[in-house]
């Protein structure tokens, strides 16, 4: 394994551990404060800690099915031609 893999693996884990920790404390942390405490400036409003990822889930989810189904119609594609080739 290259060294380059190791640092782009270490950056990619290191930006996972940023994002989770942000977000814990963003949707589970910032409710036991009161709502005047600086610490609320930080952070967008709390309606967004369930709309963003509920979006991510949807645009992943969408793209899932996407590949599945392109593969699905090349698939589909390849084995009528198989098929046509063997009956000519």
């Amino acid at each position: 394994m290259a060294a380059s893999d190791k640092l782009v693996g270490a950056g990619a884990l290191l930006v996972a551990v940023i994002v989770f920790v942000y977000y814990t404390l963003w949707a589970l942390i910032l409710p036991f404060f009161p709502p005047e405490h600086p610490i609320h400036n930080h952070f967008p409003p709390r309606e967004w800690a369930v709309r963003i990822p509920a979006f991510l889930l949807v645009v992943g989810l969408s793209a899932v099915g996407a590949f599945i189904g392109s593969v699905l119609i090349k698939e589909g594609r390849k084995r009528r031609e198989k098929n046509a080739v063997k009956q000519a």
